[in-house]
């Protein structure tokens, strides 16, 4: 036995007998770690004892005896099974199982997947990776607190922590090099620095000037005043952003920049740069990174199969971690990051089709009407259903005659008639004696649907009488509200439309089997759970107005069957779209003001509620104030933001609606839902900060009456590759075209808000916009799915476990 290990048993032996009280050595069992880790070191002691030895003792003070006894024990189990020498006692006999402790895996947060490491943890992983960060050298309690507000608590939150950009010091480019539009890094000296106020002192504008030899470049950033002295003359920095121009010039607008590190510039290496926090610098963490990550990397076993590896053409696991970290070129970075990416993707798919098989093997009601019956509701309707509609309606019928229960997206444009198919399917569940539940985010959505309800299903022609579909909100009167539920739990009332009022535990149905839930990404997961528990195995419908890309809907819906609704109702004008300059801004104004004095209303809408100091945008407050004073002092202007209470948001829009207010100057809480249709001016300031989705629902708020409607997008620059990008919706009024291209352009942080499962949190490395690594994951997952579906092969069991910690053991938002 080593005799570093002797030493070790010695102790524990001694421990032992004094009754784990921490006095085998003056000061505490952990003061042995000052001379033991060096002597294990020379001794060729395995790494992975002497990481779980430090561990262990590192915590052992704040500990119970009865836990330091465990700990012990199981500690010196751990350490026999690396070191079968340590088995046997120098003196002979082995004694008691000397001590020691695991280091705690930390628990799976409840209700959600665990923390997302995609490599995750399985039981090949090395156990010492659960190792508090006070192990490593020069890391003590404070620095360790430093790094658990990155969100790093142990050794493998380190391997998943990504740089967030890398300094490639192998092709740096000269300052006289660069050209306006590219997104680039350049090193250069500070020349000059200097602070001064703009807008009448309302804002203040840092400027610096670096150069590198070859030119300078002009630096500048808005009210960050403290720049100015945190930028030293004669200092090298590293500054990565946009170059662009002003006054015939090349200038960066608010760039990321680092201090550089004198001996990374000749390096010819790619550098990463890493998040940061308050006392924490790149170059310490840095080296911390790479004590950590070259030595447990290669460690890891891939849970990925071989043959999935091989078919396409990856990395294993080890070598992508090692690569994002320090990556040897472009070249290996790039494979690094479409592993990291892919496995994300992978054990997302695989989940999925968990899911959908989970739901499909449950009994659903049978729900079936004759086609006269159905042709009869349709006569009845004020208007024809388009095709598409037609294409909807009849995959909900099928859904509800299959005998399992419906789990279907449906997706459709602003306007395109969602409602209605859904109150059609409502219809048929009533016809069959059953209930339907209709949840909307807000109580004016609530009420539009129940208006359209009560046109389609009620009246002389119609299958229900009037009281027999109810509104149940926030502001519907106790007494009113007792009796709907009285009509819930008796089964008299047939379809019940309301917010999340109909969640509240009063609220019991007597039989629902259709849960229909609109703008379903405004819900939270519980709050789907607790509606879909209100009945047994009840069929469900999720909808959505905002266009999502087939891509993105394969991947985030692959558990839900879809039905798209892309077609307009004949006579919708499509909303007449013009592109403005900043300097074009009165001539919206006298659109405006025209549109008024016809009888008519108008939205302005900004990205922001107050100005901030790290931005010089217009913020909806600041201009309500401006525009009542200045430009239209004669006209009423409303004020809605995301900070209203939400009864005070519910008063404001109905105050528009009811024709109390002219202008409604808002932020994009009205995105979704609001039916205003004496609407037709939808003015956008700022609209180069919104993806084109969000443009598009915004544009949907108008164009609801016959009269014709008008959508003014002004950027915050003349910038042309921002009006390129934002004449995209000049061109077209489909917003599955415009989906499209803003999936390509900004990525999908637009979509990602329609699954809150935590998908945005757990995706760090993959890109919804990266199609084809999709598909390839999907292909793959499916083939493998099909062929095995509970991974029950040995082979397999790696896998398992990383997918199911990836999603953390639970079901998903819909199942």
């Amino acid at each position: 036995m080593q005799s570093s290990l002797e030493k070790l048993r010695k102790f524990f032996r001694l421990e032992h007998e004094n009754g784990y009280a921490d006095t085998a050595v003056i000061g505490g069992l952990e003061k042995v770690l000052d001379f033991w880790v060096g002597e294990a070191r020379n001794d060729g002691l395995d790494e992975d004892i002497i990481q779980a030895v430090s561990a262990t003792l590192r915590g052992y003070a704040g500990q119970t005896p009865a836990q330091r006894a465990e700990a012990l024990k199981a500690l010196w189990k751990q350490i026999q099974a690396k070191a079968p020498e340590a088995a046997v006692p120098a003196e002979g006999r082995p004694r008691r199982p000397a001590p020691v402790r695991k280091a705690a895996v930390p628990a799976p947060r409840p209700g959600g997947r665990a923390a997302p490491r995609p490599g995750g943890a399985t039981s090949k992983t090395p156990i010492a990776l659960n190792a508090s960060l006070t192990v490593l050298s020069g890391v003590g309690p404070r620095h360790a607190a430093m790094l658990a507000r990155l969100g790093m608590t142990t050794l493998g939150d380190m391997l998943y922590y990504f740089p967030r950009r890398y300094d490639d010091y192998s092709q740096l480019r000269p300052i006289r090099e660069l050209f306006y539009g590219q997104q680039v890094t350049v090193i250069g000296t500070v020349m000059m620095t200097e602070t001064r106020k703009i807008r009448g002192g309302k804002a203040t504008l840092t400027e610096a000037v670096i150069n590198d030899g070859s030119g300078g470049l002009r630096l500048t950033w808005f009210n960050q005043p403290w720049l100015v002295n945190r930028l030293k003359v004669g200092e090298a920095i590293s500054v990565s952003g946009k170059v662009e121009q002003y006054l015939g010039r090349l200038v960066m607008n608010n760039p990321d920049w680092e201090p550089v590190e004198v001996e990374n510039l000749h390096t010819n290496r790619i550098v990463p740069i890493y998040p940061l926090t308050q006392n924490v610098t790149q170059k310490w963490l840095r080296k911390l990174m790479n004590q950590v990550v070259t030595y447990w990397a290669p460690k890891l076993t891939d849970p990925l199969p071989r043959a999935i590896r091989e078919e396409t053409g990856l990395p294993d696991l080890g070598t992508a971690l090692l690569q994002v970290h320090f990556p040897d070129s472009q070249e290996s970075l790039r494979a690094a990051r479409q592993r990291l990416a892919f496995d994300e993707l992978f054990y997302l798919q695989m989940g999925v089709l968990r899911q959908k098989r989970q739901w499909q093997a449950a009994a659903g009601r049978v729900f079936e009407v004759a086609d006269d019956w159905l042709a009869e509701r349709l006569a009845a309707l004020p208007y024809a259903l388009t095709q598409a509609q037609q294409r909807a309606l009849a995959d909900l019928r099928a859904d509800l005659r299959s005998g399992k229960p419906m789990n279907r997206l449906l997706q459709g444009d602003v306007g395109s008639g969602k409602t209605i198919v859904a109150a059609l399917a409502a219809a048929i569940v009533a016809a069959g004696g059953a209930q339907a539940a209709v949840m909307a985010p807000t109580s004016i959505l609530a009420e539009q649907h129940y208006r359209t309800f009560q046109t389609v299903l009620a009246g002389e022609k119609g299958l229900l009488r009037a009281e027999e579909i109810r509104l149940l909100i926030g502001d519907t009167p106790e007494a009113e509200k007792e009796a709907i539920r009285a009509g819930l739990a008796s089964g008299a009332v047939k379809i019940v439309i309301g917010t999340h009022a109909l969640l509240e535990d009063p609220v019991a149905f007597a039989d629902l089997q259709l849960a229909v839930i609109d703008e379903q990404h405004r819900f939270g997961v519980e709050q789907r759970a607790a509606l879909r528990s209100k009945g047994s195995h009840p069929h469900l419908l999720v909808m959505t107005a905002t266009p999502i890309p087939r891509s993105l809907a394969l991947t985030l819906y692959g558990d839900l069957d879809l039905s798209v609704i892309d077609e307009m109702p004949a006579g919708r004008q499509p909303v007449a779209t013009y592109l403005l300059t900043p300097r074009e801004r009165e001539r919206a104004y006298t659109l405006i003001r025209g549109q008024i004095l016809a009888g008519h209303q108008a939205f302005i809408i900004y990205p922001l509620i107050e100005e901030s100091e790290n931005s010089d945008l217009l913020a909806a407050a600041q201009e309500h104030e401006r525009l009542q004073k200045e430009i239209f002092p004669d006209l009423r202007l409303g004020l809605l933001h995301g900070r209203l209470r939400p009864d005070e948001k519910e008063a404001v829009m109905m105050a528009f609606r009811n024709r109390q207010y002219d202008i409604l100057v808002a932020t994009t809480v009205v995105e979704v839902g609001v039916d205003v249709p004496n609407a037709t001016v939808m003015l956008i300031e700022a609209a180069n900060r919104f993806g084109l989705a969000q443009l598009h629902q915004l544009r949907g708020r108008v164009g609801r009456g016959e009269a014709p409607s008008y959508c003014l997008l002004i950027p915050e620059t003349e910038d042309a590759a921002e009006n390129e990008r934002l004449a995209a919706m000049v061109e077209t009024n489909d917003g599955f075209v415009l989906a499209e291209r803003d999936l390509q352009q900004r990525g999908p942080g637009e979509f990602l808000g329609t699954r809150q499962a935590g998908f945005a949190s757990s995706l760090k490395m993959a890109s919804l916009s990266d199609v084809a690594l999709i598909e390839k994951a999907r292909r793959h997952a499916q083939a493998l799915f099909e062929r095995d579906p509970d991974l029950q092969d040995p082979e397999l069991a790696l896998l398992a476990e990383a997918i199911g910690r990836f999603w953390g053991g639970g079901k998903g938002d819909v199942s």
